[in-house]
């Protein structure tokens, strides 16, 4: 936003990026004109992070050209490549995930709603059970806040639907006020 002189932004983060961007508007409130958090309404805290743990534990075990060709590999078998090939050409970043995830885990919960200004969009997969598990809570908590479903997606509904994950973003992006 800086460096192109503009804002507020309208920042869609997606997983760890939409506990990322929670962070951004609890620091930052009036750089966002918008929030969607996409596979991010899940509650970090408590038992729920268990599973977290677990792979920011393992993770570093793994070598990172084993992660990769096995992470290559499950997104060309489960997309098409006009909606992955630039994904995998751009590579992981494996290595972060421990700290990142150390960030993460025990800070977030639907309280962290409490720190948007900005309108919201809960934007989910409808198949991703776990990470859309809180997305109510989320929603309650935030006075301009309201929940979109991908219908058949999971966690990558941006991969499962591409269309229709860009068009809610869309959606939502036309219908936030203009501020000067």
């Amino acid at each position: 936003m800086d460096s192109l002189d503009r804002g507020p932004a309208l920042v869609v983060g997606h997983s760890l990026g939409g506990y990322a961007s929670l962070e951004f508007a609890r620091h930052h409130p009036g750089r966002l004109r918008g929030l969607v958090l996409a596979g991010a309404s899940a509650s970090t805290r408590g038992p729920w992070a268990t599973p977290y743990r677990w792979v920011a534990g393992l993770v570093p075990r793994i070598p990172a050209d084993r992660l990769t060709r096995r992470n290559d590999r499950l997104l060309r078998r489960l997309y098409p490549p006009e909606v992955v090939e630039a994904t995998i050409r751009s590579g992981y970043a494996f290595h972060t995930l421990p700290a990142a995830w150390g960030e993460v885990l025990g800070r977030f919960d639907a309280e962290a709603m409490r720190h948007v200004a900005a309108p919201v969009l809960i934007l989910n997969g409808e198949k991703d059970t776990l990470f859309r598990s809180g997305e109510m809570d989320f929603a309650r908590a935030h006075p301009n806040a309201r929940v979109e479903l991908i219908p058949r997606a999971g966690h990558l509904a941006n991969f499962d639907d591409p269309d229709a994950f860009t068009d809610a973003v869309r959606r939502f992006a036309r219908q936030l006020p203009v501020r000067s």
